[in-house]
């Protein structure tokens, strides 16, 4: 796998900076340099969540609307790779490139965007055995006690917009990105060609009817990688007694890149995500299309009043998208 090898920096436009320091702070992210004026947190991959007041976040020109993550910055692992991004986004948008070597540009949707040289971490964790029945692979061992969260990964961010296939097409079209999954009628997941992540971005329909969506393209989420579904409940416990908002779903497992989650309200705009246990990909994985409902979860602790009823068991392929067969020279 080559070319974008996954976000390098998001960076939030805020009402409060202090405030939304400090929730990150409390959430687990580690804080490099913070002011009343910006905060920068870089994680243990290499990546950074930037703090900034909206109105020095925000680039001319962009539909993106609201509070959250004003831009993502892409990263790829050497020049050779920044260069042909850079050629193949400057045959279809605008793109200026800083003293830095960013370049930076307005996709599809008017959301801004950056590519820049990424030498991105390999991150190890050290996750507990899991003791089954009949299966013991922790004999005269207590798990390990965690204090706090500790995020170390930037997985993906979702944004709302009004054509998720059109958004699709264009990251696919111009950076190369792979379809992962389809959730009919809500959105498509797509992943960065030099990552195995399930997706590295999602996008989510607009004028879904419910609250939030209000046919603008808005920031939705971001997804931060912990070790285990452990380290998940002690951050929320952490940030619940820290006096933040409750998550309204809970914990939960999607049924989608069958990933545990839990979304927490977050004051930077949108929700701030704790994800683990998520399936990874390569280019042999076939695409599949499932019931919106079907895909949302196979457990959630807060069962919302849309997904109450049972959903149909509804998944099927993707037409027309097979895995690349790889030819081998024989001697």
């Amino acid at each position: 796998m080559s070319g974008i090898n996954g976000i390098e920096t998001i960076i939030y436009g805020v009402e409060d900076v202090p405030l939304c320091t400090r929730y990150f702070t409390d959430f687990g992210l580690p804080l490099v340099t913070a002011d009343a004026k910006a905060a920068l947190f870089e994680l243990e991959e290499g990546s950074s969540v930037v703090i900034r007041p909206l109105a020095d976040a925000v680039t001319e020109g962009q539909r993106l609307v609201g509070y959250g993550v004003q831009k993502v910055i892409w990263g790829v692992p050497d020049q050779k790779h920044h260069d042909r991004v850079v050629a193949r986004l400057r045959a279809v948008t605008e793109v200026a490139i800083d003293a830095e070597g960013t370049a930076h540009f307005l996709d599809c949707d008017g959301i801004p965007a950056g590519i820049r040289v990424y030498p991105k971490r390999t991150v190890f964790g050290a996750p507990d055995p899991v003791n089954s029945l009949g299966s013991i692979h922790r004999l005269n061992h207590l798990r390990k006690w965690k204090l706090k969260a500790s995020p170390k990964t930037i997985q993906h961010v979702v944004y709302q917009v009004p054509d998720p296939q059109a958004s699709w097409q264009w990251y696919h079209d111009v950076l190369q990105f792979r379809l992962s999954d389809i959730q009919r009628g809500f959105g498509i997941f797509a992943r960065a060609p030099g990552t195995k992540d399930h997706h590295s971005i999602y996008w989510l329909k607009s004028d879904l009817p419910f609250p939030g969506l209000d046919g603008k393209v808005r920031f939705n989420h971001a997804n931060f990688g912990v070790e285990d579904i452990d380290e998940v409940m002690i951050g929320a416990n952490l940030m619940e007694r820290r006096g933040w908002q409750k998550s309204t779903w809970g914990l939960g497992r999607h049924r989608i890149a069958s990933a545990i989650f839990l979304y927490l309200p977050c004051p930077a705009g949108g929700e701030a995500e704790y994800g683990c246990d998520s399936d990874m990909l390569d280019d042999s994985w076939v695409p599949r299309t499932w019931d919106a409902a079907f895909g949302t979860m196979t457990f959630m602790h807060n069962l919302q009043p849309w997904i109450f009823d049972e959903a149909p068991w509804d998944v099927s392929y993707v037409d027309g998208v097979t895995p690349v067969r790889k030819e081998k020279g024989h001697r």
